[in-house]
């Protein structure tokens, strides 16, 4: 795939009805980190909007892995400051109210994007409020269930390839656990900008990665992807040392100065000093929930150049069921929470 200039719509975008919201909500929340089982359905307060910020009725709701290790106590739980807490950070919704008439976003407009949890409430929710500058409209060719598993995973890898990495023509990259919610992104964003993507992955993901424009498949269960490839320009870890060294292995499959990015928090806290021994150069990574980055993913994704692949589906009160199901580490692209009806 080769890169293609986007054009923005200058049409305007239909807004469906909206209703004033209630004075409480359904929600899940967890009241003491732990096991799965700790998510339960709990009914409270609709939040309130201040300044400029949106009061979104959300219709679907992206489960990540940093919602199921937050809820066990690590991820971000560190910053939780009261139980019981509302988790998740992607959504897929309508807007209910907007912080002036003329704004961007009006009542009605359907958008997607992601909230700031755990410094608000997060979005297992009928209702939250967001940041006007972390949404963007929903892409028009995606239902709300597929718009919640866009925001987070691939606001991350397009920070990891393009941002970060500056994906280009001819350009050697690596990506580990590239079947994933994000990695699944970053094959497609890497493939997208000219570089020559190599993945690791189960080998039943193999056909439907180099669908998505991954060049070489490598089988981690079969293959150690250090004695077959070398003289990487960037490798993209979403893994770490958490399973079977793949960050140590992975610094010594770059070329010299080639760059190595870490994406799991605390997977491997001595990559910076092993990077540099190695003689490469070394990052982590943290999302930014950037409202105009994720436009230009709608549009590509609008385009057909991009997609979303959803996994599987949980109605909203079974969050706990999502949370194992995601936790047991098979996921193909992403698990989705349906909050309520369109």
């Amino acid at each position: 795939m080769r890169f293609r200039p986007l054009r923005s719509s200058t049409r305007e975008t239909p807004t469906v009805p909206v209703a004033d919201p209630p004075a409480r909500m359904r929600a899940v929340v967890f009241d003491e980190t732990g096991a799965p089982d700790v998510l339960h359905s709990s009914s409270v307060p609709v939040p309130s909007p201040v300044i400029s910020e949106l009061l979104v009725r959300v219709v679907a709701a992206g489960v990540n892995p940093i919602d199921a290790k937050t809820r066990a106590g690590r991820g971000v739980a560190q910053a939780i400051s009261q139980y019981p807490t509302v988790p998740g950070f992607d959504f897929s919704g309508i807007v209910v109210s907007s912080p002036y008439e003329a704004h961007a976003f009006p009542a009605g407009t359907e958008v997607y994007g992601m909230l700031p949890y755990p410094r608000s409430g997060g979005s297992y929710a009928e209702y939250a409020v967001v940041p006007t500058l972390s949404v963007a409209r929903k892409p028009a060719s995606l239902s709300h269930v597929e718009a919640a598993g866009v925001p987070l995973a691939a606001l991350t890898a397009w920070g990891l390839v393009v941002e970060t990495a500056r994906a280009h023509e001819g350009q050697r990259v690596l990506i580990h656990a590239g079947s994933g919610g994000v990695g699944h992104f970053a094959v497609q964003f890497a493939a997208y900008f000219g570089a020559h993507v190599t993945v690791t992955a189960s080998g039943r993901n193999a056909p439907w990665l180099r669908e998505l424009g991954a060049s070489v498949v490598i089988d981690y269960t079969t293959t150690r992807f250090d004695e077959v490839v070398t003289d990487m320009d960037v490798v993209i870890d979403l893994v770490g040392n958490v399973a079977a060294d793949t960050g140590s292995r992975s610094v010594k499959v770059l070329r010299p100065g080639g760059l190595y990015i870490l994406v799991p928090t605390g997977s491997w806290p001595g990559y910076a000093a092993a990077a540099d021994a190695a003689g490469v150069r070394a990052t982590s990574y943290k999302v930014v929930p950037d409202g105009s980055a994720l436009a230009t993913i709608g549009r590509l994704l609008d385009s057909g150049s991009v997609q979303v692949y959803i996994d599987k589906v949980f109605d909203l009160g079974d969050a706990a069921a999502a949370h194992a199901e995601l936790e047991a580490g098979h996921t193909r692209g992403k698990i989705v929470l349906r909050v309520s009806d369109d």
